[in-house]
């Protein structure tokens, strides 16, 4: 028997589920290096443009967990080439453009229906059918694909932008996302079963629900939001939204820019925070399958909240090295909170877990769409963004004591089927 036989084939799904998070993740990279070029080129005010990026990300969240559903229901492997393709087409198409409401369809719609199909729901989706050792583990490498495209697209894309202009970047992350597809047909499989194998370390429950995506999705969503976890959990995880992918991945560069920054050494200092956030991603999927999730949790939380306190004294011409210690402790710190998120998920709902956690990512990025839009506007109407970070950091101690709340509340009692475990008291 060769090598690769020998490997468990619930590895060999997470390599290319992990591709396939790296070559969706080119257009995550892309709008903070696109928005002063749009800006230059079509006189667009950074509100609009940012305008288009919070369609996108809205649509990133809401996406999620009606395609943890689609999963469900017709297969992983389908629904993954089909986002691929609504990414590459979003991305390409932005080079016919010459209307701002063209910007918002195939930046926002299209890449936004797709890159939500592809996100952590997909994430979720894989890990608990394929895993039931090293979950927690290798949700956060899943994660970190995310962070890795960040770390190979961010430089290609600014120095593309700044060297041949913004529509060959553009069309560069339409190739990348296209020259996934192949893997992906060839290799993802969506059950253990399609192979004859379990799950790796033990059985899962994966039941096939009957009816329409659409119908168990919103079942999923009727069930959870009887609870006070799940309001914990998504509360929380808006306002983590709100501090990474809608204030510090879209307007840390145009910020830099502001004081005299460079934007290819902006965009290093960015594509540095995705190096650090794979570390710290995989660190904390490490940490979930050892400690409390509700405490990881409740530090990342607050030291994230600190960070962006101090973060307007530091904004400089050059790099100097506090902003570097800054960017390598937000790197740690990214999205540390998603392995701890969803292992919560699957132990309060159970086998409805994955698609909960999509509805959880929504909540993600609605606070990532609202910082992204007001952002932009606080920088139109107050000529900087101090006021944005200020009331970021404030959010995230905020979601530090939501999930101390959590903490508060950790005795479970099993409730409805289809629910798994909730609080011994519920929402009122």
């Amino acid at each position: 028997m060769t090598k690769l036989h020998r490997i468990h084939p619930a590895w060999l799904v997470a390599a290319v589920a992990f591709v396939a998070l790296v070559g969706a993740a080119g257009f995550r990279a892309t709008p903070s290096v696109l928005l002063r070029p749009l800006h230059d080129e079509f006189g667009w005010s950074l509100g609009t443009i940012s305008a288009a990026v919070s369609v996108n990300l809205l649509l990133y969240g809401l996406t999620a967990p009606f395609a943890a559903a689609l999963m469900d229901r017709f297969g992983i492997r389908r629904v993954v080439m089909f986002a691929l393709l609504l990414v590459a087409a979003g991305s390409g198409l932005t080079v016919f453009m010459t209307a701002s409401w063209q910007l918002v369809l195939c930046w926002g719609v299209l890449v936004g229906l797709g890159t939500g199909s592809m996100a952590l729901a997909f994430v979720a989706t894989v890990t608990n059918r394929w895993f039931v050792k090293r979950r927690g583990l290798v949700t956060g490498v899943l994660t970190a694909g995310g962070a890795a495209g960040q770390l190979i697209f961010l430089p290609v894309l600014a120095a593309l932008s700044e060297s041949s202009g913004w529509r060959t970047a553009a069309l560069t992350v339409a190739v990348a996302a296209l020259a996934v597809v192949p893997l992906v047909f060839w290799r993802l499989r969506d059950r253990p079963a399609d192979l004859g194998v379990t799950a790796y370390g033990g059985v899962v429950d994966d039941v096939r629900p009957a009816g329409s995506a659409a119908r168990n999705a919103l079942s999923a969503l009727g069930r959870a939001a009887r609870t006070r976890p799940f309001w914990l959990l998504a509360g929380g995880f808006a306002i983590c939204g709100a501090t990474t992918n809608g204030l510090i991945g879209t307007h840390f560069i145009p910020a830099a820019h502001d004081h005299g920054m460079a934007e290819t050494t902006a965009a290093g200092l960015l594509a540095l925070v995705g190096l650090f956030d794979i570390v710290g991603t995989i660190a904390s999927g490490w940490l979930t399958d050892r400690m409390d999730s509700r405490l990881l949790l409740a530090v990342y939380y607050a030291l994230r909240g600190l960070s962006l306190l101090v973060l307007p004294s530091l904004f400089a011409a050059t790099a100097h090295p506090s902003m570097v210690v800054f960017i390598l402790f937000y790197g740690l710190d990214w999205v540390a909170t998603v392995p701890p998120t969803v292992a919560l998920c699957r132990e309060y709902f159970g086998a409805s877990g994955a698609v909960v956690f999509g509805w959880v990512f929504a909540s993600h990025q609605i606070g990532a769409a609202i910082a992204a839009t007001a952002a932009g506007l606080v920088r139109d109407r107050l000529g900087e963004y101090d006021l944005a970070w200020y009331v970021a950091g404030s959010l995230a101690i905020v979601a530090a004591l939501m999930s101390l709340a959590l903490l508060a509340g950790k005795r479970l009692r099993p409730v409805a089927p289809g629910i798994g475990l909730a609080f011994a008291g519920k929402a009122s």
